[in-house]
């Protein structure tokens, strides 16, 4: 029964990996992610509707569109403590998506629409690796879809709101300890979807010219799966204590607070910080409720005890001419995850992100859009006590992305 608890907890928490705790990479804008995911004070495009509802009014164009693509490549290995040999991830491309529309009616009133894909991940360690029973491969994705207004006054504050309607699906693959008469491991696989409302909201003020400070909110989201599919492949004999149903549980995404600060030095040079606090803290423990209770498989609770973390960014801004703009960022991301609870579901680690990017403006009003951000995960040795699954992990990832914006 515990591992199957661990089984459920993996669901759920496989859905963050591109959020935080596995690698935090927040892949919305192509000018955000060059100058290290920095967005919360700036008002280039329609991006600020994700970053910062509130700075959205301050885009001067009365239509921006912008939409891109990411190509997210990660490397994961895994030495098991006191055993010979070292396990990868295989390689898997996920590719996030954003699509942004503003529109302004006046000049203080910006209204739009931002579509995301800031929940998603693909990994698969084998079928015959150590941890089989923990995991062999899953795959999670999620969109957002957040209708939103930003109003300004005085050109000195402004403000805005909008709510976050998230849809998401995930598929699990585990073996199972149950060995047949021909020697082939247990199987389980599971499938879910599920969708809730949350809301994003911000403010931004501009008290002398050139510098802009803003503040964000997006709210928790409660990601509750009420029937999700489970499907064993187990010996005959078993079958009583481990038939195909429904099971429920629930996923907390956890709110962010993000303050930002960015002064514009002249026309050519930008600078900016920006402080992220994610309430991960919403992960103390998840429940998982079988609809068919039987000897194995019963109300299960599995702790998570994720911890609050603060994550510090900067960026700066360099246009070269009116054709060429540079960017250049960084950022330090701590793990939320406590010693004990280390598991290779997420791989969380302390992580270092370094990021550069670039816009060609060929016609008036149109941009060409690349960047490119690499994650360095810090080597971490951990337990996952539970399960008394112990070892070292290791993660770098690669993010090459290009995007489109024009503004009109």
């Amino acid at each position: 029964m515990r591992r199957f608890t661990v089984l459920l907890l993996g669901i759920c928490l496989a859905a963050t990996t591109a959020f935080g705790g596995g690698y935090q990479v927040s892949l919305h804008s192509m000018r955000n992610i060059g100058m290290g995911l920095i967005g919360t004070s700036l008002t280039y495009d329609a991006s600020s509707f994700f970053y910062n509802p509130g700075a959205a009014a301050f885009v001067q164009d009365k239509f921006s569109i912008s939409g891109g693509v990411s190509l997210l490549m990660a490397r994961t290995t895994f030495q098991p403590k006191d055993v010979m040999g070292q396990y990868n991830i295989e390689s898997i491309l996920n590719t996030p998506l954003y699509f942004y529309f503003a529109f302004k009616p006046f000049d203080d009133l910006s209204i739009g629409l931002a579509v995301n894909t800031p929940y998603g991940n693909k990994l698969s360690w084998g079928e015959e690796w150590q941890g089989r029973y923990l995991i062999q491969d899953l795959a999670f994705k999620a969109i957002t879809i957040q209708p939103s207004f930003s109003y300004k006054i005085k050109d000195v504050i402004s403000f805005g709101m909008g709510l976050v309607f998230t849809f998401g699906n995930v598929e699990l693959n585990k073996a199972l300890p149950l060995e047949g008469q021909n020697g082939v491991d247990g199987k389980v696989n599971i499938k879910g979807s599920t969708y809730n409302v949350g809301f994003n909201g911000g403010i931004l003020v501009r008290p002398i010219k050139g510098l802009n400070i803003g503040i964000d909110y997006r709210s928790r989201i409660n990601m509750k799966v009420d029937e999700a599919d489970a499907t064993f492949t187990v010996p005959e004999s078993m079958k009583t204590n481990f038939p195909d149903q429904l099971v429920a549980t629930s996923l907390p995404l956890p709110a962010n607070l993000d303050f930002g600060i960015s002064y514009e030095f002249n026309e050519k040079f930008l600078i900016g910080l920006n402080l992220c606090y994610v309430f991960w803290s919403a992960y103390d423990t998840l429940i998982f409720d079988f609809k068919t209770k039987t000897a194995a498989l019963d109300k299960s609770y599995a702790p998570a005890m994720y911890e609050n973390k603060l994550i510090p960014r900067i960026g700066a801004q360099y246009k070269v001419n009116d054709i060429v703009t540079v960017r250049l960022g960084g950022y330090y991301d701590p793990s939320p995850v406590p010693d004990g609870y280390l598991n290779p579901q997420t791989p969380s680690m302390n992580q270092i992100g370094l990021t550069a990017g670039l816009s060609v403006f060929p016609v008036k009003g149109l941009s060409i859009d690349a960047a490119f951000l690499y994650v360095m995960g810090m080597e971490r040795e951990g337990t996952y006590s539970p399960e008394n699954f112990s070892g070292t992990y290791k993660t770098n990832v690669y993010v090459p992305g290009i995007g489109l914006t024009y503004n009109f």
